[in-house]
């Protein structure tokens, strides 16, 4: 199972809310590479029969089953400062990227990683 903290669940229960799709669900999206890995975040309408569906204060999470492995541990945050403002996906089962992201994260949103940290998270507002 991953770990989804309160600001990710709170600002995603956001981004739900203004996409007016009820019953809609967020699904991370990982991809392997050879610096670690690439994290997307997409609205889903419907789990797919081979999904691992967990719900964090009625926020759907959707990991494509042959990832749920890999995945098991990661943590999803949403910070928002001076710095930087996005989505940060962090997973100890995956080499760090080198990139500007943090232990192998992932930043999205405004101020989020671009291609120098190879991530990028479609559900960013």
């Amino acid at each position: 199972m991953i770990d989804v903290t309160a600001p990710a669940v709170e600002k995603l229960r956001t981004i739900l809310e203004e996409e007016q799709t009820p019953g809609s669900a967020i699904r991370v999206i990982m991809v392997p590479s050879g610096h670690g890995a690439q994290y997307m975040l997409t609205l889903e309408s419907e789990p797919s029969a081979d999904d691992v569906v967990n719900e964090y204060d009625g926020v759907r999470i959707l990991i494509d089953g042959d990832a749920a492995p890999i995945m098991e541990g990661a943590q999803i945050d949403y910070v928002d400062d001076f710095t930087r403002s996005g989505f940060i996906i962090t997973n100890p089962n995956m080499p760090s990227s080198g990139g500007g992201c943090g232990s192998g994260g992932c930043g999205c949103g405004s101020g989020g990683c671009g291609s120098g940290g190879g991530c990028a998270c479609g559900a960013s507002h």
